[in-house]
């Protein structure tokens, strides 16, 4: 096994352990305590895992991005549900953004029904899933390929969506916060996802309901001018009722809006 490979699998115990052991680790891949330690140093200075005494915690504050692969197979029930929420939305000739998160990958499998769908991403992971669909128009921002997240970002990117305007802009982020909104660990991303907003009639924020009360390093929205927030269950009620003072409409499975948008 790759070095990376090892690395990327611890970070996706962390995620769902919140911690892990040195010897367990070694155990279970088979090597020295010493090359699980080196491992762990590399990934604390990349600020991905804090370091604690025989093993690790996952870096709450880390302002670097989870691999794409590790964040792809989290939370996956949580996000086909979510996924199937916003084919709900999406109707036979819209026109569509979406960025470059993994709960876009899930979206872009359910909409593969659709016809004649205008699609915009800077996701090239969603390119790819989307590569074998026909009679689409799917058009890529371009832009500079950021390290582990499938995402293409910078300026290229920015100024290419400020020719365009669709229906729908449909975006995750890392964190959704009372105060700070809709928020994001990296500002390259934060920055393209406001662009990607303003370029939308309706504004859709698909947040799993592990994001809520969380605030990550940037913000990219307050909740006022934001259209609707998908989720895979009801939040708590101090959530409806301060979605609801915004004008934000809530959708989530088994809600009114769900029915009302099938």
């Amino acid at each position: 096994m790759l070095a990376i490979e090892r690395r990327n699998r611890i970070l996706s115990k962390l995620r769902a352990e919140k911690h892990v052991v040195v010897s367990e680790l070694a155990r279970q891949f088979d090597v020295s305590e010493e090359t699980i330690r080196r491992d762990l140093d590399r990934m604390e200075k990349e600020g991905q895992v804090v370091k604690s005494y025989g093993g690790a915690v996952l870096s709450e504050n880390s302002l670097s991005e989870l691999p794409f692969i590790v964040r792809k197979r989290s939370n996956v029930a949580e996000k086909q549900k979510i996924a199937g929420l916003a084919a709900s939305l999406i109707e036979d000739g819209d026109s569509i953004i979406l960025d470059a998160s993994s709960t876009a990958v899930f979206i872009a499998q359910k909409l593969k029904s659709k016809k004649n769908i205008t699609l915009i991403t800077n996701s090239v992971e969603v390119l790819m899933e989307l590569s074998d669909v026909t009679g689409w128009r799917i058009l890529s921002t371009g832009g500079t390929l950021k390290e582990n997240s499938c995402a293409l970002i910078g300026s290229q990117a920015e100024e290419m969506l400020a020719s365009y305007h669709v229906r729908k802009v449909i975006l995750s982020c890392k964190g959704v916060d009372e105060e700070g909104g809709f928020s994001d660990s990296n500002d390259s991303h934060a920055s393209l996802k406001r662009k990607m907003l303003a370029c939308g009639a309706q504004k859709i924020f698909a947040v799993d309901s592990s994001k809520f009360g969380k605030r990550s390093f940037i913000e990219i929205s307050g909740f006022d001018g934001i259209d609707a927030v998908l989720t895979d269950r009801r939040p708590p009620e101090h959530w409806v009722k301060l979605l609801d003072s915004h004008g934000v409409e809530l959708l989530y499975p088994g809600s009114e809006a769900e029915e009302e948008a099938e």
